[in-house]
């Protein structure tokens, strides 16, 4: 960005907008709709910015400070926007006994992420987000993970490998 050019302002579809401001009216205060918008807007943008923060505090008539406490306080929001295929990967005890560890880092390696770094990863062009999250409550068929909403169990390399062509583009 130049000195000169403006940051694009935030904007939410008319039609989302309005689904908000209908959710909104159903509480008898405003400010009870906040985590909705949150879920709402981090659906559609794919995570929640600090611009989306504002927007939200701006229409439920709080301070932004407000909006951020819940952003950071729930680990269900992210503040960075996430890759269209999310690849969650169990790293509880039975999953890590059973690979979780080899089979994050085998889609990290596959994608051109650090195994190393702690956290969720996108890749550059932004299809991909790769994770380890706690149990997802299938323990006796570890390893297993997420694939967007889809839930693997048993999950061996070759099978990671062929997630990742069934995949969004």
């Amino acid at each position: 960005m130049t000195a000169t050019s403006q940051p694009m302002p935030f904007s939410v579809p008319q039609a989302l907008e309005a689904e908000l401001d209908a959710l909104a009216a159903r509480y008898p205060e405003k400010r009870s709709a906040s985590l909705m918008f949150l879920h709402a807007l981090q659906d559609h943008f794919g995570g929640v910015s600090r611009e989306a923060v504002e927007w939200t505090a701006s229409k439920l008539g709080l301070q932004p400070i407000n909006v951020y406490e819940l952003v950071t306080f729930y680990p269900m929001f992210r503040q960075e926007t996430l890759g269209r295929n999310q690849i969650k990967v169990c790293r509880t005890l039975s999953c890590a006994l059973a690979g979780a560890y080899e089979l994050r880092e085998h889609f990290c390696s596959k994608l051109g992420l650090d195994a190393a770094k702690h956290g969720p990863q996108t890749t550059p062009d932004g299809k991909f987000t790769v994770e380890f999250v706690e149990c997802l409550a299938s323990c006796g068929t570890a390893p297993v993970l997420m694939l967007n909403e889809e839930l693997w169990e048993k999950v061996t390399l070759p099978e990671a490998d062929r997630m990742l062509t069934l995949c969004r583009p």
